[in-house]
């Protein structure tokens, strides 16, 4: 059997739960939600996919975005909840033989972003949460690194996993990113309303940091986007758009709305990537849907 996920916490947690409860015979295949819904993804009969978008024939399917709910029974197990890691779990409590309570509650809370402020403005202090921005699906050669937290937190304790020398390293360059991106935030970002758009477009290489610190750094705003262009396709547009975990007040279902610019999602946080050549259409609708509220 082989693990179908994509490479964020979640994602990494979910692949650690089932290499526990299954029997996984090949690494694990990182994609991207994109790559699934465009059918750019070769899957087999026994794959187990989490947190991902459904694909007919698959052994297994594990999943809690709000655009991706099957209209019929499948195998495995579909639900809204604060993590597809959660999901995951619940499907195998009773066969497992670890206690990952503390991990999941954690996958939880990082993935629903239920954070405080002091959190969000000092992860460092968190560790989990740290750890959890140690980890970007935009750097493909990072595979290796997201394969050892797959099996470090299999069996160690998370004060053990901080010690690791490589994952010290990668948290150090993190602390010192979200420094720089809070910078690039302030810069980049204004105000539509009570809309934070931060336009990263002008960067060759999309700067990338703290996804949560634009709700404090802008508390005004009550939804955050962020377009930047696509690493491995510069012809590729990017749009991100998150409710503010801090200013609530926005009605928008972010994930039902995406999916009409090729996206998806949560109710409160999604993505959409299309060419380049849609940008000056679908952003102003995207903005406009969201500064009227409705």
């Amino acid at each position: 059997m082989r693990i179908v996920t994509r490479a964020d916490f979640d994602g990494v947690v979910c692949a650690a739960l089932l290499y526990e409860a299954e029997n996984i015979t090949h690494p694990i295949y990182w994609v991207k939600p994109s790559d699934m819904q465009h059918g750019r993804i070769q899957l087999h009969s026994e794959d187990i996919i989490a947190n991902l978008p459904y694909v007919e024939g698959c052994a297994l399917w594990f999943d809690h975005h709000i655009t991706n709910e099957p209209n019929r029974p499948v195998n495995g197990l579909f639900k809204m909840a604060p993590s597809a890691a959660g999901i995951v779990y619940e499907f195998y409590k009773e066969r497992l033989t670890t206690d990952f309570t503390e991990l999941i509650r954690h996958a939880d809370d990082i993935d629903s972003a239920n954070l405080t402020r002091e959190q969000v403005r000092h992860p460092e202090n968190d560790p989990y949460l740290l750890l959890s921005m140690t980890i970007s699906s935009r750097i493909k050669a990072d595979e290796p690194y997201w394969n050892k937290l797959v099996q470090l937190l299999r069996g160690k304790k998370i004060d053990r996993i901080m010690a690791d020398s490589e994952v010290k390293t990668r948290c150090e360059q993190t602390i010192a990113q979200n420094l720089r991106f809070k910078d690039l935030l302030r810069k980049h970002t204004h105000l539509h309303g009570q809309v934070a758009v931060s336009d990263f477009r002008s960067f060759e290489k999309s700067p990338d940091g703290n996804r949560f610190l634009v709700y404090s750094l802008f508390p005004e705003s009550m939804v955050a986007v962020k377009i930047r262009y696509a690493i491995e396709d510069s012809e590729k547009v990017i749009v991100s758009v998150g409710r503010s975990i801090f200013n609530p007040g926005c009605r928008v279902n972010v994930g039902q709305m995406l999916s009409q610019f090729g996206g998806g999602g949560h109710a409160g946080a999604g993505a959409a990537s299309f060419h380049k050549r849609h940008s000056d259409t679908y952003i102003p609708e995207i903005i406009d849907i969201l500064m009227k509220n409705e």
